[in-house]
């Protein structure tokens, strides 16, 4: 008789083996030793750990091979950032230098994409020549689905140089130029997110953009043109068909030029009349827009866009042009809707053209797409309603509930069985269990055990203290004005101050602030700098000890974020479900329960909204001694004492210049960490918090968000068909 399961024997198998069965682990196993052999040329007596794990992801690989080459024939067949002494600084990241098993090169695809040179118009029509090329190789990753044997392709591109060596150049003895174009060509792929605060920035990052639209929709058409699976002869020529068989969903501004350049393919190329083309361009695209911050919404320059790409400027200036004939006479509202922002600098607005030239517009998130619609693209609202929409987004319980915290996901499973796996909502039956005080000691107990498991961590990282026992009090976003972290600081600095009272006690908390700046992004970088030596002052003073402590989690990522905290983008979405869940997150109200919707921060939250039309932080700052104790303590340098005037921008910014008025919301926000702490006292009811909080998020799924997407963007319809494995015979 086998002996009896432990608990964390059956979290495992719930969240491990649930999520890839490998079926026969003799085989895995073989196929293992035979990488390690043959293809890596290792035995166990000299194999690193990274021969390891590259000879079980080959084997892994392996297992994916067959189902991946299935999912493309039946798609066929069907026809469906680094700290230094408290700054941020980047480096390189060279994380291919060991080569990536996941991926397989596809040279056989290399596409020429082009830029620079002029336009010709002729009687054959319009003609791009003189240009420039730069070749896209291709790399495949195999995305595996969950338990149904789809492999589906996420394909990225790397820039190559026609030539990779002038031999003529180097015999000459210009050795610099012989090289010189194969880096310029390959840059665009090298960096990743360049500073734009330079022109040369500014065009590399233009390039980055083209270069993936152009290698992509190439890509696209050619598959489209294919009606066999491998197959690279054209079959198809009409493009009628083309928004059935393809959606482009843009993601941002980011990919907005897929619109113009799909416009010059059907009508430079294909020879399709102008109306057909755009009738087709704007049927294949939808737009999804992130933020409503206007620096964050990009505006090209004319004169970069004349020199890097001279036929899309005409595209656009054409696609305009017809947008405006259409819209009536108001001089104003024709202004705003224009695509072309006139002025000393004349400039492209990419929202626009997204707006425009996409079927569909939405937010991600209600509130959100509400400010979408009334605010932002108002008159584009107002003259076709029903384009917008709303997504809300959402994460992957696979990931980062199953994986994350397997702990968390066994307790789960012993209540309300392994459905909520595949239907996040199912979480809502966790109601039930509220009041069980059974339920109620399981999951204090899994957060307890992770919190004590990241401290370890942390304390390893960070060489501080770290008290387990503490509320881990976290806000993880990219660095920015208006993400709140400089009122985070406030909130810190003020804890600090109250600390020094004897008289008082106070909850334990150990804050975690983790993301990166943009690299040009100067005040983005002194608030990485002041959250650092906020944290060096306070960590290091030992009538504090280990009542509150700051940490800076450095090159936040998701890698991290899978060992407890959450990754970018939809943040507070995955704090419940993780290790750590229940913990506070400074982009909502820290005691909101998940049922508000996750939402970007386009304005502060003021209690006192009448305020902010005409705000004035002094007024704030002489009316609050404990905000300006804070802010004078910034002056001084008590935080810098090496460099006293460090924070000398930060705080003539938050007093002269701040646009998002984070002093209006310093004292609601003081009282609303106050009501945290005293919850925070009385673990048995922070528990059911968290378990209201976990049962109310099932909505968040990435499941539900892309389902929604199918439906009602794209026009697919979800299929539960599970694809044959590769060893039974395709029917």
């Amino acid at each position: 008789m086998a002996a009896p399961r432990s608990d964390s024997e059956k979290r495992k198998q719930i969240s491990v083996r649930g999520i890839a069965g490998l079926g026969d682990v003799a085989e895995v196993r073989k196929s293992f030793n035979r990488h390690l052999h043959f293809t890596l040329v290792k035995d166990r007596n000299v194999a690193t750990p990274r021969d390891y794990f590259f000879a079980l992801a080959h084997a892994v690989r392996d297992h994916l091979v067959g189902r991946w080459i299935r999912t493309q024939q039946y798609y066929y067949e069907r026809d469906p950032k680094k700290i230094l002494d408290g700054w941020q600084v980047e480096e390189a990241d060279d994380w291919l230098r060991y080569g990536n098993p996941w991926e397989k090169a596809r040279p056989e695809y290399m596409l020429p994409v082009h830029f620079y040179g002029r336009v010709e118009h002729t009687a054959e029509g319009v003609k791009w020549i003189d240009t420039q090329v730069v070749l896209a190789m291709p790399y495949d990753t195999p995305v595996p689905g969950y338990k149904n044997n789809t492999v589906n392709t996420m394909r990225l591109w790397s820039a190559k140089a026609p030539n990779d060596f002038n031999l003529q150049e180097f015999n000459v003895g210009d050795y610099i130029e012989a090289v010189l174009d194969r880096n310029l060509a390959e840059n665009i792929s090298r960096v990743l997110y360049p500073n734009d605060n330079f022109f040369e920035g500014k065009e590399l990052r233009l390039k980055q953009e083209y270069f993936v639209v152009a290698a992509t929709l190439q890509d696209i058409i050619r598959r489209f043109k294919s009606s066999n699976f491998g197959s690279r002869d054209p079959v198809r020529t009409c493009f009628e068909t083309f928004p059935d068989k393809v959606a482009i969903q843009l993601n941002d501004t980011h990919p907005a030029l897929s619109i113009p350049e799909l416009m010059r393919i059907l009508v430079d190329v294909e020879k399709m009349e102008w109306e057909k083309a755009w009738e087709v361009t704007k049927r294949t695209c939808a737009y999804t827009n992130h933020t409503v911050l206007p620096e964050a919404l990009e505006r090209w320059p004319v004169t970069m866009f004349e020199k890097l790409l001279p036929r899309h400027l005409e595209i656009i200036y054409t696609i305009n042009q017809r947008h405006l004939d259409v819209r009536g006479s108001d001089l104003d509202r024709l202004r705003r809707m224009s695509v072309i922002e006139e002025g000393d600098c004349k400039r492209i607005n990419m929202a626009h053209l997204c707006v425009i030239g996409s079927h569909a517009v939405n937010g991600v998130a209600r509130i959100h797409s509400e400010i979408v619609k009334n605010s932002v693209f108002k008159d584009f609202y107002e003259m076709e309603p029903e384009k917008f929409q709303n997504k809300t987004n959402g994460i992957t319980p696979r990931r980062w509930l199953l994986l994350c915290n397997p702990g968390l996901a066994g307790v789960i499973a012993e209540k309300i069985g392994e459905d909520f796996v595949t239907d996040l909502s199912q979480l809502k039956k966790l109601l039930d269990f509220v009041d069980d005080e059974v339920f109620i000691r399981d999951v204090a107990k899994v957060k307890q055990e992770n919190k004590l498991k990241f401290s370890a961590y942390l304390e390893e990282t960070y060489k501080v203290k770290i008290n387990p026992s503490s509320m881990f009090d976290v806000h993880v976003k990219r660095i920015h004005e208006y993400k709140r972290q400089l009122l985070n600081c406030l909130h810190i600095i003020t804890l600090y101050n109250r600390e020094k009272d004897p008289s008082k006690s106070f909850v334990p908390r150990t804050v975690m602030i983790g993301g990166k700046a943009a690299p040009g992004y100067y005040m983005a970088k002194m608030i990485i700098k002041l959250i650092t030596s906020i944290g060096d002052v306070i960590n290091n003073d030992p009538y504090i000890g280990d009542r509150l402590k700051v940490i800076f989690l450095e090159n936040y990522r998701v890698s991290f974020a899978e060992k407890g905290k959450t990754a970018k983008g939809v943040d507070s979405l995955k704090l419940p479900p993780l290790p750590a869940g229940g913990s506070v997150n400074r982009d909502r109200s820290p005691a909101a329960p998940a049922q508000r919707e996750a939402t970007p921060r386009t304005e502060p939250a003021t209690a006192c909204t009448s305020l902010l039309c005409r705000y004035n932080a002094r007024e704030y700052y002489e009316r609050i001694p404990e905000l300006r104790q804070a802010i004078d303590q910034l002056s001084s340098g008590f935080f810098s004492p090496k460099d006293p005037g460090c924070f000398r921008d930060v705080v003539n910014m938050l007093m002269n210049h701040d646009r998002f008025k984070v002093f209006a919301d310093y004292q609601a926000y003081m009282e609303c960490q106050g009501r945290v702490d005293q919850l925070y006292r009385k673990p048995r009811e922070w528990t059911k918090k968290v378990i209201k909080n976990i049962a109310s998020s099932g909505k968040f799924s990435s499941d539900r968000t892309i389902t929604e997407y199918a439906r009602e963007i794209w026009g697919v319809e979800p299929s539960a068909v599970k694809i044959p494995p590769p060893n039974i015979p395709r029917e």
